[in-house]
């Protein structure tokens, strides 16, 4: 056996073993060099450490399933981990957690049923945000898949869930907890608004009416003082999560210049800290706000990151994990990993 025979052998036997075995064995961050603007080396070491408890606290079909006092959660958690491994640079079959990204999207489309629904049923309570995020996930690795078969049967499994989306869209033009309620409120519609946006923008047909009745329902859900409040129907106070992931919705439309957005923005940063944790749902707030922040290039972003980057890593628990919100260690872990991501410009959808 010659030396480059002899190479390629250890190459192949290294792979192998690197597949098979414990991520914390092989799993090896990108170089230094490599890092953006904002991630310091403290901060590379955060998000290597949460990646490794996330491909530790995943089982091995794929799920990852919630520890916190809200329910498991398991499609909804599964996308949300799977989305915080996409943004490392991993695919299903390329970077150093592509097993853990590779058994994440076979758990979601296993879980896509004949309705559209991508769902387990009783093991998901309020199904429509396990769908909205597992086809924000999905749309974003059949972007990235090699596999001319999988892409097939991603596209299919997309399309039939934006079907559902639409068949479940209310009059006034939102989405509620379960597809046959009718009802509608701001944190389902915006987690369907996004995923969307996502499937169209990798080629699924989605009807323009369904997003641009969308679009409407969050503008009329807009309070006075630009915030948003729970439901478009009656009123009510505005709530700072719902305004920033507004905002997010119109920015991934492309309206930048929207005087809605621009006014929900703005109550953002009169209301929402990046160094402070509002009560309730403070990390669900920060997804859509740094998201938005980030993808409008906004003169705000650099120092935003910089005091929510060292908000977060404070945070972080000796095993890599986040639990601050109370909704579970792998919601906090998944969220904090996208946030401190943002700047690799890895997902479609987040890029500015």
């Amino acid at each position: 056996m010659n030396n480059n025979v002899r190479i390629k052998a250890i190459i192949i036997l290294v792979s192998l073993v690197c597949h098979w075995t414990s991520p914390m064995l092989c799993a090896q961050a990108p170089p230094a060099s490599a890092a953006p603007k904002g991630v310091t080396p403290k901060t590379r070491a955060a998000i290597d450490r949460g990646l490794s408890y996330l491909a530790r606290a995943q089982s091995r079909q794929g799920v990852w399933t919630n520890r916190g006092g809200f329910g498991n959660y398991p499609v909804a958690m599964t996308a949300l981990a799977g989305l915080a491994m996409l943004m490392d640079g991993n695919t299903s079959t390329q970077g150093r957690y592509a097993p853990q990204v590779d058994r994440a999207m076979r758990y979601l489309m296993d879980s896509a049923t004949k309705s559209g629904m991508i769902g387990r049923g009783a093991r998901e309570s309020r199904p429509m945000y396990g769908h909205g995020f597992s086809m924000l996930f999905l749309s974003q690795a059949y972007g990235m898949e090699e596999d001319p078969q999988r892409a097939k049967q991603l596209h299919w499994i997309l399309r039939q869930a934006v079907q559902l989306t639409a068949g479940a869209q209310s009059k006034r033009g939102g989405w509620i907890y379960t597809p046959e309620s009718g009802g509608d409120e701001g944190s389902v519609t915006i987690t369907q608004v996004q995923a969307l946006r996502a499937a169209r923008n990798v080629g699924i047909t989605v009807p323009k009416k369904v997003i641009d009745e969308a679009m409407n329902y969050l503008a009329v859900s807009q309070n006075s003082d630009g915030g948003i409040r729970y439901t478009a129907s009656g009123r009510g106070p505005s709530r700072v999560p719902l305004a920033a992931a507004a905002v997010c919705c119109w920015f991934n439309a492309g309206q930048y210049d929207n005087p809605r957005a621009k006014r929900a923005l703005a109550y953002c940063k009169q209301n929402l800290r990046p160094d402070q944790i509002i009560p309730g749902h403070d990390y669900y707030a920060h997804l859509y706000y740094a998201q938005a922040l980030y993808v409008s290039s906004d003169p705000f972003w650099d120092q935003y990151y910089a005091k929510r980057r060292d908000l977060i890593l404070g945070q972080q628990q000796p095993d890599g994990s986040w639990s601050v919100d109370a909704i579970g260690d792998v919601y906090d872990t998944a969220i904090a990993l996208i946030i401190l991501q943002l700047p690799y410009n890895q997902l479609p959808i987040m890029q500015q």
